[in-house]
């Protein structure tokens, strides 16, 4: 009893406390700090994108023409040519890697991302047949590349289901679906003109060549929704991520607030494929790059979506200078750093005996 007493008195609750509160600081000290620097890295990625190419701006004079400055070919420059490129990198690295975030923490897989379960490979497969059957481009294109990643997402749901949705079952029938979309794709493209063909297969490796204002519009109007009513919804994953039963015993809305962020994650996902292709691996590769960096920190949805930006404004540079002369699609880049890493987590999921 007197232990006990001595556990409660009032010195040890005081020190208890201000020890949680020592350690709650540094954790938020360490969300700041690393958010901090991923905003720095995009911010020097997105600074270089503009200042150099084939016509190196410098820095001052980009800031210049920025602010309303700057003569008419450097204006020409920057504000048509590469101002819209790099946007368009950013926000779809914000999109994939906030997507990948949602997945990965909601079904507790690190394979559950939207380029692997099928959700891509809908808008893709829907981008596709608009194009090369209904012959539509433009927002018609774009608003049904949205709509097919929004049905095969809700068609993995809705099949994967058994009174609640496993993570590793949800993987196995979206690569299912995924893999019928991809072979459709491949049919469709075999049936159509070569020179349609030709350029949808740079599409459908992931590309922001030629992109332009009327590419960016779009995707910004739909991001300013769905990133802040994605963040909305994520309220709800902490309590999630303990399991159904234990969500319901805290009182959340386990159902509705699971298919909330589902929806906001393939929305997303399919936003970004709709502007610049499946861009493969980022979405799969964000989110843990964002884990190491704060480990011990829940699912790190705005890191991850920094990352996600920094990621393919890097890769979008080393597209277009990796070689010279020649203007590589973004998603070449992204896949040689993420295919390895699927290779690694797959070779380490079987030797721990967590494969499935």
């Amino acid at each position: 009893m007197t232990g006990a007493a001595e556990h409660l008195s009032p010195a040890s609750l005081h020190t208890a406390v201000a020890r949680l509160v020592r350690v709650r600081r540094r954790g938020l000290a360490r969300r700041a700090a690393v958010g901090g620097i991923l905003l720095a890295v995009v911010l020097v990625a997105f600074a270089v994108s503009l200042s150099t190419g084939d016509f190196v701006v410098p820095l001052v004079d980009v800031l210049a023409t920025l602010t309303g400055g700057g003569d008419a070919g450097t204006r020409f420059v920057v504000l048509d040519l590469r101002l819209p490129r790099a946007l368009l990198a950013l926000l779809v690295g914000a999109c994939f890697g906030l997507s990948g975030a949602v997945f990965q923490a909601l079904l507790r897989n690190p394979l559950a991302s939207p380029d692997v379960i099928g959700v891509s490979s809908g808008a893709a497969a829907a981008a596709v047949l608009a194009t090369l059957v209904l012959g539509w481009s433009g927002l018609a294109l774009s608003a049904l590349a949205l709509l097919g990643a929004l049905l095969t997402g809700a068609a993995v749901y809705l099949l994967a289901w058994r009174k609640g949705v496993s993570g590793y079952r949800l993987v196995l029938v979206g690569i299912g679906i995924g893999t019928g979309l991809s072979s459709l794709v491949s049919y469709v493209m075999t049936r159509s003109e070569v020179t349609e063909a030709q350029g949808l297969f740079l599409w459908l490796t992931g590309s922001l060549n030629g992109r332009s204002w009327t590419h960016f519009w779009p995707l910004l109007g739909g991001a300013a929704l769905l990133l802040p009513l994605t963040l909305v919804a994520a309220r709800a994953l902490p309590a999630l991520q303990l399991g159904d039963e234990a969500a319901g015993g805290l009182g959340a809305r386990v159902e509705p607030g699971r298919l909330a962020m589902l929806a906001c994650a393939t929305a997303l996902a399919g936003l970004a494929t709709a502007a610049a292709g499946p861009v493969g691996f980022v979405a799969f590769v964000s989110p843990p790059i964002a884990r190491r960096l704060l480990p011990g920190h829940g699912a790190v949805l705005v890191p991850a979506a920094l990352t996600g930006a920094a990621l393919v404004l890097s890769a979008d540079y080393a597209a277009q200078h990796l070689l010279p002369g020649t203007q590589l699609p973004v998603g070449i880049v992204t896949s040689l750093v993420g295919a390895p890493y699927l290779l690694w987590l797959l070779a380490r999921a079987n030797r721990v005996g967590t494969g499935g």
